[in-house]
């Protein structure tokens, strides 16, 4: 297994037979070398979207038109996905599907979905969600966007993820000093890999409060294009 920042919140995980790329924001985002997007989506084989914002989905129908892969995603922004031309597999919270032999489930968040508009308001696209993908013997929590839910109690016992995928920026999601509370008290990672920091100056810059509240736990502050593997 390999899992590779893309800066932000975008992930390019090879798991099983997929490489998946996880809210694949390039274009504009300045944590991503711009010169080296072919090398960031060659061979991938889904998309998958946590919400709508465009620092997670602007690039996911340019990325899933130009490779010919399904973007996977909560049903109403799937349509909306669709409409624009893009193959889609929606689906919802709790629900599972196989991605090249990899397991994905849906699972709550707390934050917001929307668009943005021709008019520049942005428009509600369906929920925000997490999510479960289980394959190679482990089991990876990607957050998505969120604050700490109460959720994560029954997520944790009944997934059991040994990876998180934890956002913890503050200021739009959890911040690292409430990511790491969240792990100790709702999870058993062995691995966590901070994400949504480090982009822009209101967000965290390090993720040395996250280490500090997780002893016993592998921190991996991940830098961009460099695949950890696992």
């Amino acid at each position: 297994m390999k899992i590779t920042w893309l800066g932000h919140s975008g992930f390019r995980l090879q798991i099983e037979n997929a490489v998946i790329l996880v809210d694949p924001w390039l274009t504009g985002n300045p944590m991503f070398p711009q010169d080296r997007r072919a090398e960031a989506i060659r061979g991938a084989t889904h998309v998958l979207i946590t919400h709508g914002h465009g620092d997670h989905a602007s690039n996911a129908v340019d990325i899933a038109k130009e490779l010919g892969i399904p973007i996977a995603c909560i049903h109403e922004l799937s349509a909306i996905f669709g409409s624009q031309g893009a193959e889609v597999i929606g689906f919802g919270k709790g629900g599972t599907i196989t991605l090249g032999g990899a397991k994905v489930t849906m699972v709550n968040a707390c934050h917001s979905s929307s668009i943005d508009s021709a008019g520049g308001l942005p428009q509600p696209a369906g929920s925000e969600a997490g999510f479960m993908i289980a394959g190679e013997g482990h089991v990876i929590y990607v957050t998505g966007d969120t604050d700490i839910m109460a959720d994560m109690g029954w997520m944790g016992e009944y997934y059991k993820p040994d990876i998180g995928i934890l956002c913890a920026g503050g200021h739009y999601t959890m911040d690292m000093k409430a990511a790491a509370w969240a792990a100790r008290r709702f999870f058993d990672f062995t691995t966590v890999i901070p994400c949504h920091y480090r982009t822009f100056p209101l967000l965290a810059q390090s993720a040395d409060e996250l280490k500090a509240g997780l002893p016993g736990v592998t921190v991996t502050e991940p830098e961009v294009l460099k695949a950890i593997s696992i």
